[in-house]
């Protein structure tokens, strides 16, 4: 099954550092970020982990969880996190799921359904295709995804904009421009007629008839 954004994020069952979830009963009303690792131990990742543990409060204060998935065992995970302490600080302080037979990689197209049904033997090399992060929504929807190569490590400032976005888009009738950050000038969705849009956002910026700027609701 091909994912696309605007689809309902598949459910499952896993073990994770936290103990065994059920992906839809975690998220419950909160937004959630699933990102993906080809495998422990991996210098690219360890930073990353750790980046996302130092910035854990920026995420929780837009009600985001974080979910991580390696398709190495959960004991693995455990001591990864030592690594990770020692290399950026802080080990990972969010659930880690261990996906050894894949399931879950499948299911969220990491992986070909050819892979197999274990993660024994496997190397980064043949798990290249799981780097990726996925933004869910409340309701259960993908609202993002990304696929990163093997040697680029994630931008998470850069998803914190893109969350930043999506939570202004949907409780206001705006959308954000190119490389828009927090508290700049916003585009009145094409959707609200001029009259609306006065009554709405007064005083706004007609730049062609088709852009309309406001600034950012608040």
């Amino acid at each position: 099954m091909t994912l696309r954004i605007g689809d309902t994020a598949p459910d499952f069952q896993a073990e994770t550092t936290e103990g065994p979830i059920s992906f839809h009963d975690w998220i419950g009303d909160s937004w959630a970020l699933l990102f993906s690792h080809p495998k422990d131990f991996t210098p690219v990742c360890t930073t990353e982990l750790g980046s996302l543990a130092n910035m854990k409060p920026e995420f929780d204060s837009r009600n985001v969880k974080l979910m991580g998935l390696s398709v190495d065992p959960v004991e693995n995970h455990v001591k990864w996190g030592e690594d990770i302490a020692d290399v950026c600080g802080r080990a990972p302080n969010y659930p880690m799921i261990g996906d050894t037979d894949l399931k879950v990689a499948k299911l969220y197209n990491m992986l070909p359904a050819s892979a197999g049904e274990t993660s024994e033997g496997r190397t980064p090399a043949d798990n290249a295709t799981v780097r990726t992060v996925y933004v869910i929504n409340p309701d259960k929807k993908i609202m993002l995804m990304l696929v990163y190569p093997m040697g680029t490590g994630r931008n998470f400032q850069e998803i914190l904009r893109v969350i930043d976005s999506m939570q202004l888009t949907a409780s206001h009738k705006v959308t954000t421009p190119a490389d828009w950050k927090q508290g700049e000038d916003v585009i009145i969705a094409p959707v609200v007629s001029n009259d609306d849009a006065e009554k709405m956002f007064p005083g706004y910026k007609t730049v062609k008839p088709y852009l309309r700027t406001t600034p950012q609701p608040k």
